[in-house]
């Protein structure tokens, strides 16, 4: 393909659009930043090196891992493939955007997914459910998240005696509340009904029985697997992405 035959273009005014949409769930980003700055520099990071993971690796769950693996003797594989593994469910979520990926220049799509959080992946998805193409939230809705989660870091490693435990004000449920809410009023067919459900269960399963972090990884591949082996065809998704795109080439 071609460059002149990539389709897809960007709306500025629609990336400003979604970092104001997802601006509300930076705020609870921002807190857990604050925990991860401070658990930092409690393992003995200097301040100046946990700002600079989290601006480099914008990956709270696997940073608040790699954290706590730290000391004067780092294990480097175990800390790899911990962050590899609580980190794999990328591939999926890449995977599944890349309908609306292949439209654009490798550098372009590659450099959008450095922005790529479960939060604005969760909103794309949705609507590519109901024949939209929204790039835009994996821009504009990333790029908040991504400066919410430096200046939370950056409050942490400076003011963390401000917010030591965001789990205890509830903090820790917002996130996953609003992925919930983003798989509850997406597409109910039967195939998303049971890939959910076998994610869900697979997933409870493995983080009693399998090691720590284990499980977003087994509930991925296992709804993954549902997804892949029981194909659904969407005819009129082309037409309607067409469409929302402005019928654009």
């Amino acid at each position: 393909m071609n460059a002149s035959t990539y389709s897809y273009q960007f709306k500025p005014e629609k990336v400003r659009a979604e970092f104001f949409r997802l601006l509300p769930i930076s705020f609870f980003v921002v807190a857990f930043g604050a925990a991860f700055g401070l658990a930092a520099v409690q393992k003995g990071l200097e301040p100046l090196q946990a700002i600079l993971m989290s601006f480099t690796v914008f990956a709270g769950a696997s940073q608040f891992a790699a954290v706590d693996m730290w000391g004067s003797e780092v294990s480097l594989i175990p800390l790899i493939a911990v962050v590899f593994a609580i980190n794999s469910r990328h591939l999926l979520m890449g995977a599944s955007l890349y309908p609306m990926l292949r439209d654009m220049p490798p550098g372009r799509r590659y450099g959008l997914l450095l922005f790529l959080t479960d939060a604005n992946w969760a909103v794309s998805a949705q609507e590519y459910q109901s024949g939209k193409r929204n790039l835009e939230v994996i821009l504009g809705g990333g790029l908040v998240l991504w400066l919410a989660w430096i200046f939370g870091t950056w409050l942490g490693v400076y003011f963390g005696g401000l917010l030591q435990n965001p789990k205890s004000l509830g903090l820790d449920m917002v996130l996953g509340c609003f992925l919930l809410s983003m798989a509850l009023g997406g597409n109910k067919t039967p195939r998303t009904l049971v890939a959910w459900t076998i994610a869900a269960a697979s997933s409870l399963a493995a983080w009693k029985w399998l090691p720590p972090n284990t499980h977003v990884v087994v509930g991925a591949l296992a709804g993954g697997a549902i997804g892949f082996f029981w194909l659904e065809k969407k005819p009129t998704d082309t037409g309607q992405a067409v469409a929302e795109d402005g019928g654009s080439s």
